[in-house]
């Protein structure tokens, strides 16, 4: 399985993506959305 980003939905084989549970469930975030979890949308 490829991983996809679940709050971007990018799955591309050229970003780096990190797995972090969300709401109970396992998944993953790519590093461009990263920051956007981290301090929130502006």
């Amino acid at each position: 399985m490829e991983p996809t980003c679940f709050v971007c939905g990018q799955s591309n084989k050229g970003v780096v993506y990190l797995k972090c549970i969300h709401e109970g469930t396992e998944k993953f975030v790519c590093v461009r959305c990263l920051p956007v979890l981290i301090h929130g949308a502006h």
